[in-house]
Parts: C-alpha cells; structure tokens; sequence
C-alpha cells in the first residue's frame, strides 16, 4: 500500500506536534512546516520538532507559511493528500497590541495555503478554528449552526475569516474543508502563555496568580490527546458537496454542512463547561501547592463563558472527548515537573 502523504503547518507548535505524532504513528510520510517564531519560547518548539525527526518520514520546512510561494513549492513536491492547518499567530489578548502579526499569519498565510492547494487539490484539507469565533454569542452550549457574527477581538475575526475564507475556496474549486473549532486545548508541550502554564508555574513557585473577571469564567476543557484523535477521525470523513442525490444521505441533525460547496465546521470540546476555580483547585492537587489568587477584572476581548455541544463530532466519527480536568491537569503537572526539573 501506498505510503500517503500529509502536510501539517505549525508542525512544531503544541497541537501541531501532537497531530505530526499521530500521524507519523499511523504510517504516514508528515511534511512540516512552521517558522519557530519567537512569540513564546523558541526552545520548547525546539524539543518538539527534535522528537518529531526522530521519525524517518517526517521532515520540516522552518519558514513563514506567508513566505510567498512557499506553500505552493511544498504542494507542487509533495502532492499532500491531506492538509492538516494549524498554523496561526494566537492569543487574544497578545492581538490587541499586535495585530499586524495576526494580519500577516493568519490571513495572508491562510490565503498561500488555499491558493496552493487550489493549484494542487488535496483529498481533505482541516484548518484550525476557535470557540473565540462565537463571540458574543450567549447561546450555549455553543453549536456549529449558531450565529457567529460578533467576534470580540482580532485574533477571532481573522479565525473567522479563515472559514469564510475557506468556505468561499470549497464552493468555487471543490475543495473539501473540515474546520474545527478548539475550545481551550491544554495538556503536556502546552504553550507558556496559556492559563495551565502560567498558574502551574506559578503556584510550584509560590507566586500570586492573577484570576480574570474575580473568577467568575468559566472554560470548556480540552485535553491536546482528546482533540488529536478527534482530528485524527475526522481525516477520514471529507464533507461532500450536497445535490439533491447525496443531502438527505449524508447530512444529520445539527449538520453545518454548507449547501453549496464540500465545506464543513465541527466543534471539538469536552462539552462541559468548568469553573475557573475548579481548574485551578485540580493544579493545586496536583502540584500539592495553594494557589494566592489576585482577584482581576476581566480582559479586552475576552469571554466569560465557553461550552461546546460536540454532538456532531460524535455523529460524524463515534468519538467524543472525555478527559476529565483534574486527570488531564494530573498529565500536564508530571510533565511540566520533568521538562522543567522541578
């Protein structure tokens, strides 16, 4: 059998490097791709991409996926039969200062992406969303055929934007697209400026934690192993253009199938959603340490509250994440203590 071929983006990234694990484990030939920016530790994006080429068919491009041809060079060698895309400038609050970053990556980067595989179709490309793409929306848990219009801050719009993007890509040239939206992925290689890492490293350190809008958040927890099987699942279900043969077929309750083009959104969460407090409770048991907590308002851009219903996850693939905080927080704690000697 054929050896079949993937290319991810953000290969060296925290969910990036879990995807290329998993795939690689599965036989396939990974093509890399991510420019080791600098918006966190460029070490720990080191040791990732150092385990992943410790695997014979896995290679990696360091560079911009905004580089102009870059993409479609890679496409045009490789032929990927899947694209899994998860590169991106993220952070909602990191977007306030920098926009221009979020600009450059996400938009620009995302349009190289979809011309090349335009000019070199794959058989199923995945393209990272976010909860953040539900914005003002209160209605929860939050559904793939809610409104999403209102996004809070820049980050979310050109997330947003991406599956506009890409919805307009899988109409015009029959490109079937999978976008799943994450809701607060955390776990083992998790990025420094995320909640889990600051609040770990801080209360094994003794220091003050600082807990947004008085604590009163609450998060749909997503262990980074949950969402890759999910990810991994949902490869092997491209969205079909619906015609009147194939709609009633392949189209289920709650379906955000598009009507006119292979296009679809799928929500990736554990469907409950988790008081902050309760989040910060499991690191302290897993770390044995008391948190101090500074009590703060909330942040520009940011929402009170996420809950996905992942029901569609589960009709498309038969999964649906189950982790639970405190045995996810449990993995992150072990590994932070042994990566970081503590």
């Amino acid at each position: 059998m054929e050896m079949r071929t993937a290319l991810v983006t953000g290969s060296s990234g925290f969910i990036g490097y879990f995807v290329c694990r998993s795939l690689l484990e599965d036989g396939f030939k990974v093509i890399g791709v991510d420019c080791l920016s600098d918006y966190y530790d460029v070490g720990l994006k080191d040791s990732r991409q150092s385990l992943l080429t410790e695997y014979e068919n896995f290679s990696v491009t360091n560079a911009k996926i905004e580089e102009p041809d870059l993409l479609m060079g890679l496409f045009a060698e490789h032929q990927p039969e899947v694209v899994v895309h998860l590169a991106a400038q993220a952070g909602v609050r990191y977007s306030i200062d920098n926009p221009r970053a979020y600009l450059e990556s996400n938009l620009i980067g995302t349009f190289e992406l979809l011309e090349a595989a335009r000019a070199y179709p794959p058989k199923h490309m995945l393209l990272a969303s976010t909860s953040s793409a539900f914005g003002a929306n209160t209605k929860m848990p939050y559904a793939e055929t809610h409104k999403a219009d209102h996004q809070m801050s820049f980050y979310a719009a050109t997330k947003k934007s991406n599956e506009n993007m890409a919805h307009s890509y899988a109409h015009l040239f029959d490109l079937p697209v999978t976008m799943f939206r994450f809701f607060t992925v955390y776990g083992p290689w998790g990025r420094p400026d995320m909640a889990i890492f600051k609040f770990t490293k801080a209360i094994i350190d003794g220091d003050p934690i600082d807990v947004y809008n008085y604590g009163d958040m609450k998060r749909d927890f997503t262990y980074v192993e949950d969402l890759v099987h999910a990810i991994r699942l949902l490869i092997e279900t491209p969205p079909q253009r619906p015609t009147a043969d194939t709609e009633t077929s392949q189209t289920h309750a709650g379906d955000s199938l598009s009507p006119v083009a292979p296009f679809r959104v799928v929500n990736i969460g554990n469907s409950e959603a988790v008081q902050l407090d309760a989040f910060i409770q499991a690191i302290e048991t897993a770390t044995g340490n008391e948190a101090i907590r500074n009590l703060m308002p909330i942040q520009a851009g940011d929402v009170p509250a996420t809950w996905a219903d992942s029901q569609l996850l589960n009709t498309l693939t038969g999964y649906s994440p189950k982790t639970s905080v405190p045995e996810g927080v449990a993995k992150f704690v072990e590994w932070y203590r042994e990566y970081y000697s503590v």
